[in-house]
């Protein structure tokens, strides 16, 4: 699993990281209206849901995040 963490004291509700998040790994609680990890195997560790929150409510783990490669040399 990439994604370890949601910290929902920091969470405001903003859903800017499951916009952010292309394999539909983060949606939100309906019931708390908080974003959650609903497929952390699915996480591309792309780390655009840090990127987009603008909290800093997410935390991905650092063994499994790897550099962005843009292309092969």
């Amino acid at each position: 699993m990439a994604i370890v963490a949601i910290d929902k004291e920091l969470c405001t509700g903003c859903a800017e990281c499951v916009l952010g998040c292309a394999p539909d790994v983060i949606r939100m609680d309906a019931s708390g209206g908080k974003a959650e990890i609903r497929y952390p195997e699915d996480c591309h560790v792309c780390e655009q849901c840090v990127r987009y929150c603008p909290a800093g409510a997410i935390t991905v783990t650092v063994e499994k995040t790897l550099p962005l490669m843009l292309g092969w040399e």
